[in-house]
């Protein structure tokens, strides 16, 4: 079963609870840094592959929520 990709915010918030700079992120996740600044700013979705790589690299830091997991009943990040 393949995962539900993150959100922007949540990506923001992962890479700040893990203490990542988005250079550290593009470079852990071996993604362009471009592929990650415009994520995190809405200009873009990355394509799959790209994201993956992504959300493996703040995976082993955090934990992503989805819907209804959260106090809001949005999406969210908690420390692992």
């Amino acid at each position: 079963m393949e995962k539900k990709p993150i959100t922007a915010d949540q990506c923001r918030a992962a890479r700040a609870f893990a203490n990542m700079s988005q250079e550290d992120l593009a470079k852990a996740a071996r993604v362009g840094l471009s592929t990650v600044r415009n994520f995190e700013t809405g200009r873009s979705t990355p394509v799959t592959n790209n994201l993956q790589a992504i959300m493996r690299v703040l995976e082993a830091k955090v934990s992503f929520l989805a819907d209804g997991q959260t106090v809001d009943g949005g999406p969210g990040v908690r420390l692992k």
